[in-house]
């Protein structure tokens, strides 16, 4: 049977209910530009030991050049997600991804810590017109049996985009210099961005929204009064807190003793987060095997694992560990941030960008908290941190499952 390919006489903010005929082209274009978004966006958490050194600060002083990132793309994930929802998807995620290349080009020249963070600050905030538009593109492209794995991808294209720029960054540096790093970083993000550009097909059933501030607080408010919603935003919250804490500090840890790694073989851990990008693109599936809640489970139980081992003295115990973190963080996410966009039923872009708000804070929270708690309590101090991040995620879990089960048995009563 033929595709169906008619463009449709009236469309909405709901997803089309047959297979789109460019579905990999789709695919591979939101993959790359989710490998540029998180390259960019992370392009300087493996480096923390050499501008730390460079710049003769603390860990959490050179923490900053990662959180000023994620607090600018935090801050201005909301305003773009509404310009998103008036202009278009695909033109706003293109400016963004143009925006954010130029400043990462600049990023080598900074002179001092004081620039480099504040160059990192606008990055992040260029960088937010990616996110919230992509899933809410996504969304309305694609039917919905397609849109969660599509959003998989894009997730396993963020997982791929952060390995690559550490594993880069780190031997880069070792051979070159922090700064010559950067450089390497803002070139993987140029190719990732024609690649983006050259394979995105136009949008077919976007319709434009109004500006008003009236319908756009309304938007958000509507969002916001969802019970489901808020549990979604908060977990995304808390998942990467934890995984943000980790990674940030991991390269202190293994360029100190016990491991003594050099600066090249500790960026290479991060090769770990391949784990990332097949835990992702799996989501869908076990999501409809597990259901949502089962699958956080899963994901929380695994990263706690992870947490647990990388308490070792032994290096193949912590990179065992790390394995399981990436995985159980990176599945727990697609499962948050996929299921955001099939519950809300209007303002996609504005849902989805709460969830973003809500998850890079996480990612600053975790990213300077987590060097602070590190600074002054080591690792062990860290990885409490972390389960605590991760206790909160599965009360908040386990209360949806509760509720879940109590609903159940009154329909059941009431239908008796």
């Amino acid at each position: 049977m033929p595709l169906d390919t008619r463009a449709p006489a009236t469309v909405g903010a709901s997803a089309p209910p047959f297979v789109h005929p460019q579905r990999s082209r789709i695919n591979l274009a939101l993959f790359a530009i989710g490998m540029a978004t998180f390259a960019m966006l992370f392009s300087t958490q493996a480096l923390l030991p050499d501008i730390a050194a460079a710049y003769a600060v603390s860990p959490d002083q050179a923490s900053w050049t990662v959180s000023a990132a994620t607090i600018g793309l935090a801050l201005a994930v909301l305003p773009l997600s509404t310009l998103s929802e008036r202009y278009g998807r695909v033109r706003l995620m293109t400016l963004s991804v143009a925006t954010a290349v130029a400043l990462a080009l600049l990023l080598p020249l900074a002179p001092d810590l004081g620039t480099l963070v504040f160059l990192r600050a606008l990055q992040g905030a260029a960088i937010a017109g990616i996110p919230a538009s992509a899933v809410a593109y996504l969304s309305e492209e694609l039917d919905p049996k397609a849109t969660v794995g599509a959003i998989g991808l894009f997730i396993a294209g963020n997982s791929v985009g952060g390995m690559s720029g550490r594993v880069l960054t780190g031997w880069v540096a070792e051979g070159a210099g922090w700064r010559a790093a950067l450089a390497a970083v803002a070139v993987l993000a140029v190719v990732a961005a024609l690649v983006y550009r050259l394979l995105l097909p136009k949008a077919r059933f976007f319709t434009p929204s109004s500006l008003r501030p009236r319908l756009v607080f309304d938007s958000l408010a509507g969002h916001l009064r969802r019970p489901l919603l808020l549990r979604l935003y908060a977990i995304g919250m808390l998942l990467m807190a934890a995984f943000s804490a980790v990674y940030t500090v991991i390269g202190f840890r293994l360029v100190e003793e016990p491991f003594g790694l050099s600066a090249g073989l500790a960026g290479s851990v991060f090769v770990i987060y391949l784990v990332g990008t097949a835990s992702s693109a799996v989501s869908g599936p076990l999501l409809g095997r597990l259901g949502r809640r089962g699958a956080l489970y899963a994901a929380i139980g695994t990263t706690v694992v992870g947490l647990l081992l990388t308490t070792s003295t032994s290096l193949a115990a912590v990179l065992a560990g790390l394995v399981l973190i990436t995985g159980g963080f990176f599945f727990g996410h697609a499962i948050a941030s996929g299921s955001v966009s099939r519950v809300a039923t209007h303002g996609r872009a504005h849902a989805s960008a709460l969830y973003q708000v809500a998850y890079y804070l996480g990612a600053s929270l975790g990213g300077t908290l987590g060097a602070a708690v590190y600074h002054r309590a080591d690792w062990s101090g860290l990885v409490a941190f972390a389960l605590l991040a991760l206790v909160a995620t599965a009360t908040i879990t386990l209360y949806a499952t509760a509720r879940a089960r109590t609903r159940a048995r009154l329909e059941a009563s009431l239908a008796a």
